[in-house]
């Protein structure tokens, strides 16, 4: 199983992002090979919003209808948002959101370790982000 973040929608829906060649070859790699991705609906939620706003409806709409059938959603529950609120209130930092403490708390839930990311939390919250990339810069 794989996790899908954010940070992988968007690099995969922007053609300038800097991630966006090796996002699309992985995620295509994944589909190809039937790979269980998963996402939770607070990701979704983060993830419509972010794309709307950079990169506008058409893209929402390609989220939704060709990328979102392709991903098992798992529903964050009131106490598993409880449980993620007191990860980042005792993290107490800063660029620490509400949704990556979601995202850790149900990836260790669910014994998920592999995640398609570009976003370094995920490292140092002891996650294999994937894709790997060489540049040692990936995140």
């Amino acid at each position: 199983m794989i996790f899908v973040d954010t940070s992988a929608f968007l690099a995969i829906l922007n053609n300038g992002d800097r991630f966006h060649a090796p996002a699309g070859a992985a995620w295509r790699t994944w589909i190809t090979q039937d790979e269980r991705l998963v996402t939770s609906n607070y990701i979704v939620l983060e993830a419509m919003a972010l794309v709307q706003h950079r990169l506008g409806v058409d893209a929402v709409t390609t989220l939704h209808d060709d990328m979102m059938p392709l991903l098992h959603v798992e529903w964050i529950d009131v106490d598993l948002h409880n449980l993620a609120m007191n990860v980042l209130l005792t993290h107490r930092q800063r660029q620490l959101s509400l949704v990556d403490c979601t995202s850790f708390t149900l990836m260790r839930q669910l014994g998920i370790y592999y995640v398609f990311t570009f976003d370094r939390h995920f490292a140092e919250q002891g996650f294999t982000c994937l894709p790997k990339l060489n540049s040692g810069k990936d995140q």
